[in-house]
């Protein structure tokens, strides 16, 4: 009689067991890094463009005698310029014309510019740097000399682009021939807003 009870007691327990099923042991998974994903732009910065801009400025002689100080100026006109796409990289070239709107001492005057720019291309947003030459020519005299600055575009459409730019123009021993005094230098800062149509 004790066998069968342990018998049936022993079907019981083993019962119970099965009933509950086998629970495989948890093996944690290898976490695997998901793969890097390389975005590439569809927006390509090369070709032609022209366009306009306005903007203010203000210049300084230096070492200036008997000249008035330019003062500040309206700086408004047109520019045109090729550039290159070259992935991460844009590189081109300008030519722009402002006139040139003194407040007071002078008559308006004429600013041209060959610049070189160099940009990043960061899909629809273009910051640059530029570096040339420029030709200044208010009153009687006209002067060459260099510039440089910095800038951005941004494309609102492929073809329309808006920007802004900050550029120095530094012309130095301005009038020496008509004055006979040397050593006076002529800085302008001219910041101006653009809008330049691309072809």
């Amino acid at each position: 009689m004790k066998i069968v009870g342990y018998a049936a007691l022993v079907s019981l327990v083993a019962g119970g067991a099965y009933a509950g099923g086998y629970v495989a042991p948890v093996v944690e998974q290898p976490v695997i890094a998901p793969a890097p994903v390389t975005t590439v732009s569809d927006s390509d910065w090369t070709g032609f463009y022209a366009g306009l801009q306005y903007g203010k400025g203000s210049g300084d002689l230096s070492n200036r005698g008997a000249l008035a100080d330019f003062g500040d100026f309206d700086g408004y006109g047109l520019h045109a310029g090729y550039q290159r796409d070259l992935g991460r990289f844009v590189l081109g070239g300008e030519l722009d014309y402002n006139r040139v709107s003194p407040d007071e001492n002078y008559d308006d005057g004429n600013l041209t510019r060959l610049r070189l720019r160099a940009g990043a291309d960061m899909g629809r947003f273009l910051p640059y740097v530029t570096l040339g030459a420029a030709k200044l020519s208010v009153d009687d005299f006209s002067e060459n000399g260099m510039t440089y600055g910095i800038g951005a575009d941004f494309k609102v459409t492929e073809r329309f682009t808006v920007g802004a730019e900050y550029s120095r123009n530094d012309f130095n021993d301005v009038l020496d021939n008509e004055t006979g005094v040397s050593g006076r230098d002529l800085d302008t800062d001219l910041v101006q807003l653009r809008a330049s149509f691309r072809f």
